[in-house]
């Protein structure tokens, strides 16, 4: 597996209402319909200074890197909700600007401040986003991307999954920075689970992941810029605010 990188790094207001095991884990069963991965549906966003993202308590931000000058926000929707939104923040100067956001899926059961293998929730909490890779090749990725067939989704799944991860962000849960997104190390444990990434959506609830429309994982690798340190911020719109 080659690793190909770059030494360059690049909800409306509040928002309305304001990954997983292994690769053959994040989405093998409760299959839902497909949703268009061509369809566009960015939200262009008002463009308002921010002295902090939205929605976010003390508890979280907290842990919020001083230098991270990017954050994807994923508010799920109810703590047992599979559907959420994302949204990317660039921090200029001293104040936060909403520059995209997406319709997306957390785990299909929602999400947890104790995450374990199997449970099919997604891990609330702040994680780096230092890798990426897929099935295709890099869009201008400016993280370092691993292009490799391993990421290929079993194609005993159903059809709608067979593309979830042309394109992934790794999540940096129970992962070893600097490795591609499938490196399997889990410096917790197996029973913590991993491999939760930012990946391609099949239209409903995966088994930890956080998914999105094609355009949205082609956007997020073109800007997403080591040098600006970016984080996930994630979680229920309740533990969010805690």
């Amino acid at each position: 597996m080659r690793r190909r990188g770059s030494a360059r790094a690049g909800l409306g207001g509040v928002l309305a209402g304001l990954l997983v095991m292994s690769v053959a884990a994040c989405g093998s069963s409760d299959h839902g319909s497909a949703a268009s991965r061509d369809k566009s549906d960015d939200t262009q966003p008002r463009k308002t200074a921010l002295k902090r993202v939205p929605g976010i308590g003390d508890r979280l931000w907290r842990q919020v890197p001083a230098g991270s000058r990017q954050v994807v926000a994923v508010y799920g929707a109810g703590k047992d909700s599979p559907d959420s939104t994302v949204a990317l923040f660039t921090k200029h100067g001293a104040v936060w600007k909403q520059e995209r956001s997406w319709a997306a899926h957390n785990g299909r059961k929602g999400w947890t401040t104790d995450h374990h293998e199997g449970d099919l929730r997604s891990p609330v909490g702040v994680f780096t986003l230092s890798d990426a890779g897929g099935v295709l090749a890099a869009p201008g990725a400016k993280l370092p991307y691993t292009r490799s067939a391993a990421f290929q989704a079993p194609h005993y799944w159903k059809k709608a999954y067979w593309h979830d991860f042309d394109y992934v962000i790794a999540i940096d849960y129970n992962r070893v920075k600097g490795t591609a997104p499938n490196d399997p190390t889990r410096p917790q444990g197996q029973s913590k689970g991993g491999s939760i990434w930012l990946h391609m959506d099949h239209g409903s609830g995966t088994s930890a992941c956080v998914s999105q429309s094609e355009s949205a994982m082609r956007y997020l690798l073109r800007t997403l810029d080591p040098r600006l340190h970016p984080v996930v911020v994630m979680g229920d719109k309740a533990d969010l605010k805690a």
